[in-house]
C-alpha cells in the first residue's frame, strides 16, 4: 500500500530531508531533481529555484516550479519533481519535457514515482497547461511505467544528443482533471 504522499514547495524548513536526498544519490546522477545536484548549499538551490519561478528567469530561458514529495507517516521526502510551465526551447520540447522527477533510491518501486506524477500533473492545470508532455530514457522501464501509470500516450522518440539516450515522449491530457 502506498502512503499518503503530499507534495510541499522547497524551503529551508526542509534543509536536512533536502540533503538526505541528495546524499541518497553519491552514486548515482539524479536525473529529475530539479537542479538540486548543482548546489552544496540548500538557501543556493532554492535562489535558484525562485529564478527559475519568474515569466522571464535570468538563467535557463525557462520557467519552472519544484516540489518536494514528502511521505505524511513521517515527513521524509522521498521525491522531487518539478513543473516547466513552457516547452520554450527544443531541449524541453523534444527530451526533457515539462515534468521532471525522481525518487530516492531507497524509496523506489514502492508506488511513490506513479502518485509523485499524479500529484505533479495536477498542478499542470493551475499553471495554465491542458496536454503535459513527459518523457523517460528508453531503458528506463520504471519511468515508462509510471508515465503509462498516469495515462501516458506515446508519441515517438527522439535522440537526447548530450547524453545519447533515446528519450521516448508521451503526452498526458489534464484539461478535465487528473
Amino acid at each position: 500500500m502506498v502512503e499518503n504522499l503530499i507534495l510541499v514547495r522547497p524551503s529551508l524548513d526542509w534543509e536536512e530531508e533536502l540533503l538526505a536526498y541528495k546524499d541518497a544519490f553519491k552514486d548515482e546522477h539524479m536525473h529529475g531533481g530539479a537542479g538540486l545536484y548543482q548546489f552544496d548549499k540548500v538557501s543556493d538551490w532554492l535562489a535558484y529555484l525562485e529564478k527559475l519561478e519568474m515569466d522571464k528567469p535570468a538563467e535557463e530561458g525557462w520557467t519552472a516550479t519544484a516540489f518536494l514529495c514528502i511521505r505524511q507517516s513521517d515527513k521524509r521526502m522521498v521525491g522531487i519533481c518539478n513543473v516547466r510551465h513552457h516547452l520554450n526551447s527544443l531541449e524541453l520540447f523534444n527530451v526533457s519535457g515539462h515534468i521532471g522527477y525522481s525518487i530516492r533510491p531507497d524509496e523506489r518501486q514502492k508506488g511513490y514515482a506513479k502518485v509523485q506524477l499524479h500529484l505533479a500533473l495536477s498542478e499542470a492545470p493551475k499553471l495554465g497547461i491542458d496536454k503535459v508532455l513527459v518523457t523517460c530514457a528508453d531503458w528506463n522501464i520504471g519511468s515508462e511505467r509510471t508515465i503509462l501509470a498516469n495515462g501516458g500516450v506515446y508519441e515517438d522518440s527522439r535522440l537526447d544528443e548530450s547524453t545519447g539516450d533515446l528519450m521516448k515522449r508521451y503526452w498526458i491530457d489534464v484539461a478535465e482533471g487528473v
